[in-house]
């Protein structure tokens, strides 16, 4: 019996030998098959190239293409660990509401402007999927100025106009609501300077879905038929690795450009910090004098391989921005999305941050706002507001939190602060306490022992409720301008407002209500969807109406 038992296990072994062995065969067949198909050799890499190519480790494909034009057919890595075993966590910061202050405690509010339209397009994804999306996704700010708004344009040598209105505030009526709109000076497509264009590509294992990769490469070829002749464009991608896919190249051969990016395969780790220094070296080589100069990048943000973490990215982003190459982070997928990450980098790159579910999001951020969202106007720009107290009891600016600033910060020309592109409005909205009404959200104070605890106040006899400056610097220029207007308590009733007012107040409402807010105070979702119905207007892209339709289904699914 012991000798059976033994035959019977050496017969097991030598079957299993055998089977590993033709696996094996099996698979090395298969890579052969995918490299011969492609009709091209590998190359060995020349010793004049300054560029890694992706490391080489299974069987998804990606072209490499070296300084000197040499093309390397590679292997990328399978998917990582994490994504195989279906860990997915998404990243966002954690909002703290800006609260009221009193205008004689604290009558300076001081921020800089926010152009980023991503909070809206991934809270549409989170509603559309039935679901509520975490506060940290809420960004008020950044849902109000998704939508487009007419505001007077420019007639001078300023880039932008300061437009105010002032109602009562929907969901506090005893309270008012200032609104203030920048519009920016729009140049011609065909007057814009010309571009240099670096394209840095997530090709990780990360991006391998439907909604990633592959939406990647159709929005980009979008962008390809926008850029003009004279345009240049790069190509980066990392995964393991960073590597130059395409050798910058002119605008009018699109099909070249087109056949780099259709060609892009996912897989592997993430090394998005050595992705970053190449598509900034290259931007540099490539750079164009008094142009248009910008590193694209487009991802999910779950960089894990070398410099990853925020305060490295950061860091490296301030420095490589210092030399005029300006960033925009486009965002996709579900899952690992890192929005905080994203968010961080596009901020402290002088560019903008916009998330693309689908292709009609890519078709408004790449192609109808093509030049207010990759052309810079002015950059650095503040705001601060002096209110009165005569009028003012306490105030609040709605959203903005990441970007509030020290009332010291106005004037120093070295703080970074946000950018406005050719054609963009931007919107911000206060919320005001008039004096003599009587209000929960105003806290009492201990007098103070040290010094006069009575502030003496200025009225002149004036109607102004606030004064509004501004400063921004050209986008090549280091000195900032000021521009100040000063804003007279003239009240509209909300039935007789604009479509501009009475639109962003109903975006800021539905926010509060998400976010379920200690200042929602009085509002709902019907009264969300009967603003934004009143304030419609033409509509052209039937943007607000599909804003219209996510407030009717979230009272389905969400509390007030």
């Amino acid at each position: 019996m012991k000798k059976i038992s033994q035959l019977l296990a050496a017969s097991l072994l030598l079957i299993c030998i055998a089977c590993n062995e033709g696996s094996k065969e099996s698979h090395d067949s298969k890579s052969d098959t995918q490299v011969t198909s492609l009709n091209r050799s590998v190359s060995p890499q020349k010793s004049s190239s300054n560029y890694n190519v992706p490391v080489i480790k299974e069987d998804k494909q990606v072209i490499a293409v070296h300084q000197d034009g040499v093309k390397d057919v590679v292997l990328e890595q399978n998917k990582p660990e994490e994504e195989k075993n279906g860990f997915y966590t998404e990243g966002y910061d954690n909002i703290v509401e800006n609260k009221f202050l009193a205008a004689t405690q604290e009558p300076l509010s001081t921020f800089s402007i926010d152009v980023d339209e991503a909070a809206y397009s991934n809270i549409r994804r989170f509603l559309q999927n039935g679901a509520l999306p975490p506060a940290g996704a809420v960004r008020i700010e950044e849902m109000i100025n998704y939508f487009d708004y007419v505001y007077p344009k420019p007639q001078n040598e300023e880039p932008f106009t300061v437009n105010t209105e002032i109602s009562e505030c929907p969901w506090s009526p005893q309270h008012k609501l200032v609104h203030i709109g920048l519009q920016g000076k729009e140049i011609p497509v065909e007057n814009l300077p010309n571009s240099n264009f670096v394209f840095l590509i997530d090709v990780s294992g990360s991006m391998d879905e439907p909604n990633k990769l592959p939406l990647v490469k159709s929005s980009l070829n979008m962008l390809v038929d926008q850029i003009r002749e004279n345009d240049r464009v790069a190509i980066v991608v990392y995964a393991g690795n960073a590597g130059l896919v395409l050798p910058s190249t002119k605008g009018n051969d699109k099909t070249k450009i087109k056949e780099a990016i259709n060609e892009l395969g996912a897989g592997g780790s993430t090394a998005g910090g050595e992705g970053i220094r190449l598509a900034y070296k290259i931007a540099k080589e490539n750079f164009v004098q008094d142009g248009n100069n910008r590193v694209i990048l487009a991802t999910d943000g779950d960089f894990n391989v070398g410099v990853s973490s925020e305060d490295e990215l950061v860091r490296l982003i301030e420095n490589e921005r210092k030399g005029g190459v300006f960033l925009s982070v486009l965002g996709f997928g579900i899952g690992n999305y890192q929005d905080n990450k994203m968010q961080q980098l596009a901020d402290k790159g002088n560019g903008n941050h916009s998330y693309i579910d689908n292709i009609n999001e890519a078709k408004k951020v790449l192609v109808k706002e093509f030049g207010s969202t990759l052309f810079t106007i002015a950059k650095d720009v503040k705001i601060q507001i002096e209110f009165n107290p005569v009028k003012v009891q306490a105030y609040r600016l709605v959203g903005y939190e990441n970007r509030m600033l020290a009332a010291e910060d106005f004037n120093d020309d070295t703080k970074d602060a946000g950018e406005i592109g050719s054609g963009h409005t931007v919107t911000a909205l206060y919320e005001i306490i008039p004096v003599g009404v009587s209000d929960a959200f105003i806290k009492p104070v201990d007098p103070l022992k040290y010094q006069s605890n009575e502030k003496k106040i200025i009225s002149n006899g004036t109607n102004e409720i606030m004064t509004i400056k501004l400063r921004y610097k050209r986008p090549d220029g280091d000195i900032s301008k000021l521009i100040q207007r000063s804003v007279v308590d003239d009240q509209t009733n909300l039935a007789n407002t604009s479509d501009n007012f009475r639109f962003s107040a109903a975006v800021a409402e539905f926010g509060l209500l998400l976010r379920n807010s200690e200042y929602k105070q009085q509002g709902n979702y019907q009264q969300v969807i009967s603003l934004a119905r009143s304030a419609k207007g033409k509509d052209e892209n039937g943007y607000r109406a599909e804003f219209i339709g996510l407030a009717q289904s979230t009272i389905s699914f969400a509390k007030n």
